[in-house]
């Protein structure tokens, strides 16, 4: 029997599959009871939804990473969100802190579906009002959307955990390819370091060749900065090339851990001191790196969900002089 709040005014909050790990923090900050889903595999394969609360007049808050299985996690947030629309939610908002099929965001191919431009279209028709996403693999997927785009940033909450780590001083930050330089000019800005850049090509999907190294990083600790690390086959290569060129050490941080593939192998034997990353994508404990360094950006969530509920300004999460102490995630982060 569904749960009744006849005098609830606050937002509800739930989590999907991959997201179970953020809602269940986020309701715990934000003093809010976790909203139930019943999501159901059948044998053929297809998946089915059940609200297992009153949504009625609520706005609603759904947290689902589309990351992989990416179809499956996607499918589960449309029915989802058509659960809620046709329960007479008032307002749905999807959070998805990673968001599947951002790099199909162009053609740069004949003949080539624009995968991301249709997934927008999709979460759009099946009755979103409003998206929240964390670190868009292009800044520019937000005009994708029809509807209201909030973007939040990783790198205020990255770059203050590495400020508080001894082995963060004095680096250069590395720009993997010219297309990142941007977000890691803001890295560097924050971190008081300076900037290089790696000059590279793509001969295929998921393989990249290392050309130049623009920047003076011999003698220096250098600090790899992407959106995320998927095979893992870029920042490798790259510490590779760093190491060659006579850098001290070399870690990475990156705001989504796809770790597709061969990636953890690669990581782990790569000459790679460590790995900082956020839990946008859960982790399971059996497949932990030694290296990954994982922080919270429940918290974060959490107050761009009170922002938003109570009609406040979402850019102020990001004022360099609000000095909030960045966690660590639990080492258990299945979703």
């Amino acid at each position: 029997m569904a749960r009744i709040h006849p005098t609830y005014s606050g937002p509800l909050v739930f989590g999907g599959s991959a997201g179970k790990h953020l809602s269940r923090e986020v309701c715990k900050r934000l003093g809010l009871h976790e909203g139930q889903l019943e999501v159901t595999r059948f044998s053929d394969g297809e998946t089915g939804v059940k609200i297992c609360e009153n949504v009625r007049g609520a706005d609603c808050y759904l947290i689902q990473p589309t990351c992989p299985p990416t179809n499956e996690n996607l499918i589960e947030l449309l029915l989802t969100v058509d659960a809620m629309r046709r329960a007479s939610a008032a307002r749905i908002n999807v959070i998805m802190p990673y968001f599947g099929y951002a790099r199909q965001d162009r053609k740069d191919q004949g003949r080539v579906a624009l995968s991301a431009k249709l997934v927008a279209n999709l979460i759009a028709t099946a009755g979103v009002d409003r998206v929240i996403c964390l670190d868009l693999h292009t800044a520019q997927i937000q005009g994708f959307f029809d509807i209201v785009v909030d973007h939040l940033y990783a790198g205020p909450v990255i770059t203050k955990f590495l400020q508080r780590q001894e082995w963060a001083r004095d680096l250069v930050v590395v720009s993997p390819d010219v297309g990142n330089v941007k977000m890691c000019r803001s890295y560097a800005q924050r971190l008081n370091a300076s900037l290089a850049i790696i000059d590279k090509r793509r001969p295929a999907a998921n393989v990249c060749e290392v050309m130049n190294i623009i920047g003076e990083v011999k003698g220096r600790h250098c600090l790899l900065v992407d959106d995320m690390i998927d095979t893992a086959g870029s920042v490798c290569q790259a510490a590779h090339a760093l190491r060659e060129a006579g850098a001290l050490s070399v870690s990475a941080c990156a705001t989504h851990p796809v770790l597709s593939g061969p990636a953890r192998q690669r990581l782990q034997e790569a000459p790679l001191e460590r790995i900082v990353v956020t839990n946008s994508i859960p982790q399971r404990n059996d497949q932990t790196l030694a290296k990954l360094k994982v922080v919270n950006i429940a918290p974060l969530i959490a107050e761009a969900i009170h922002r938003i509920h109570n009609y406040l300004s979402v850019s102020a999460l990001f004022d360099p002089n609000v000095d909030d102490e960045p966690e660590m995630a639990d080492e258990d982060m299945t979703g």
